[in-house]
C-alpha cells in the first residue's frame, strides 16, 4: 500500500459564530491509500476545541501510514481497525476516522459495494439535514431561514449562548416567523449555567424548538443528566459524550447523544455507540464539524440510524472540494457508486499528488507521501466543531 497526504485551506462562505468563537476558515489533510490501481481517500480537519493543528494531523497521519506496513490488504487493515489493533494506543479519534474512512473507500471500491452496502444496508441511506445559523442579527437570521426553507430545508439548527440571552430568544422568534413550518434545533456550545437553563428552556419550548444540545458547559454530565430529567424540551449531549465510556454514562439519562466520527474516533465507534444506545430511551444524533464532502460521506452512510442529522458541514464552505453527497436541497444522500461514493469537483486535482490541469478550490498548503511496504496479496485474499 502506498500513503499520501495534502493539507489544503477550506474558507467557510461567511464567518460563523458560535458561543466560544467565530470560525471563518480551517485546514484539512486529506490522506490517500492506495493498492493495486484503486485509491481510497479520509479527511481529518483542524480543531481547536480538540487541540488539532495541521501539523499535528499531518505527523499523526503520517505515524498511523506506518502501521499499515503490518497489514497484507486493506482489508486486513480495516479488520485491525475494528479490532482496535490499529492505528497506535492514544491515536486522537480524528486520525482513527480519517485512516478508517479511507479503508472503507479502498475497501468497498475492491469489491464493488458502496460504504453502507459494507455496513450491512442494502438500501442508500438519506435524511433531512439540519442547516446551522450562527450568532448574528436577527434580520440575518430571518433572511437565511427564509431563504433555506426555499431550497427545501425543514431542519434549522439555531446557534445560542450570545452574551445577552435575550438576543437569543429574538433570534429564534425570528427564524420561528420566517420558517413557521421547520423544525427547529437549538445549540448553546456549553454557555448556560442550570439555572440560566431552568430559565430559559420552557421560553423556548414556547418557541416551538425540537431539542436542545449541550446547554451546559462541558464537564460535569451529572449536571446535564440532572438538567434533562426536568427539561421541558429534549436535552441532547455533545461535548459531555466524546467516546464509548462518556456515552455509557449518560445513556438512558439525557434525550440524545451527538456523535461525530471525528470526536469518537470513526464509523466502528459510532457504530458500538447506536449499538449501546438503542433500547435505552436516549437517540441518536449525527453530527460533524465544518469540513468538505470527503469528511462527511462516513457518516451519510450511517444516516438511517440516526433520529436527528446534522451534516451541513460542507454545506459551509465557500468551495467544497469534493462532491457526491448533496444536501444542498436539504437532504444528503449516501453515494451508490462503490466505496464513499465521493470524488473531487470539478476542477479539483486528484488528492493524492498526481498531476491535473487546475489548482483545487482548496488552497494547498501541504503535499506529504509515504511509502508504506507493498505486500504481495495473497492468492483469494480477504475482503475495509461545531
Amino acid at each position: 500500500m502506498k500513503v499520501s497526504q495534502r493539507t489544503v485551506r477550506l474558507e467557510l462562505t461567511e464567518p460563523l459564530r458560535i458561543s466560544r468563537s467565530t470560525m471563518a476558515a480551517r485546514d484539512a489533510v486529506w490522506l490517500a491509500i492506495e493498492h493495486q490501481g484503486h485509491s481510497g481517500y479520509g479527511e481529518a480537519v483542524t480543531s481547536t476545541y480538540y487541540g488539532l493543528d495541521a501539523a499535528t494531523l499531518g505527523r499523526l497521519l503520517h505515524e498511523a501510514a506506518r502501521e499499515l506496513a503490518r497489514c497484507a490488504t486493506p482489508e486486513s487493515a480495516l479488520d485491525a481497525l475494528r479490532a482496535g489493533d490499529l492505528p497506535a494506543p492514544g491515536m486522537p479519534p480524528a486520525v482513527t476516522a480519517a485512516v478508517e474512512s479511507a479503508l472503507l473507500d479502498l475497501v468497498g471500491k475492491r469489491a464493488g459495494l458502496p460504504v453502507h452496502q459494507l455496513l450491512g444496508a442494502s438500501e442508500a441511506p438519506s435524511a433531512a439535514t439540519a442547516r446551522t445559523i450562527g450568532i448574528t442579527s436577527c434580520r440575518a437570521a430571518a433572511e437565511q431561514a427564509g431563504r433555506l426553507t426555499r431550497l427545501g430545508f425543514s431542519v434549522i439548527k439555531i446557534k445560542a449562548g450570545a452574551p445577552d440571552p435575550e438576543d437569543d430568544l429574538d433570534r429564534v422568534l425570528a427564524v420561528r416567523n420566517a420558517a413557521p413550518h421547520a423544525r427547529l434545533l437549538l445549540d448553546p456550545n456549553g454557555a448556560w449555567s442550570p439555572a440560566l437553563a431552568d430559565a430559559l428552556l420552557p421560553r423556548y419550548a414556547g418557541l416551538g424548538i425540537e431539542a436542545v444540545e449541550q446547554p451546559l458547559a462541558p464537564g460535569d454530565p451529572e449536571a446535564l443528566a440532572a438538567l434533562a430529567a426536568r427539561s421541558p424540551l429534549p436535552v441532547i449531549a455533545d461535548e459531555d459524550a466524546v467516546g464509548f465510556e462518556d456515552v455509557q454514562r449518560l445513556a438512558g439519562r439525557v434525550h440524545g447523544i451527538n456523535v461525530k466520527l471525528a470526536k469518537c474516533g470513526g464509523v466502528t465507534a459510532a457504530l458500538r455507540i447506536a449499538d449501546l444506545l438503542a433500547g435505552s430511551g436516549t437517540e441518536l444524533m449525527l453530527g460533524c464539524l465544518t469540513a468538505s464532502t470527503l469528511g462527511l460521506a462516513p457518516a451519510v452512510h450511517l444516516a438511517d440510524r440516526a433520529r436527528w442529522t446534522d451534516l451541513d458541514g460542507h454545506l459551509l464552505l465557500a468551495h467544497d472540494p469534493w462532491t457526491g453527497i448533496g444536501g444542498t436541497d436539504g437532504t444528503v444522500r449516501a453515494g451508490r457508486e462503490p466505496g464513499l461514493g465521493v470524488r473531487p469537483a470539478h476542477g479539483a486535482p486528484p488528492p493524492d499528488g498526481e498531476t491535473a490541469g487546475q489548482e483545487t478550490p482548496g488552497q494547498e498548503t501541504a503535499v506529504q507521501e509515504t511509502a508504506v511496504q507493498e505486500t504481495p496479496e495473497p492468492v483469494g485474499g480477504g475482503e475495509a466543531d461545531r
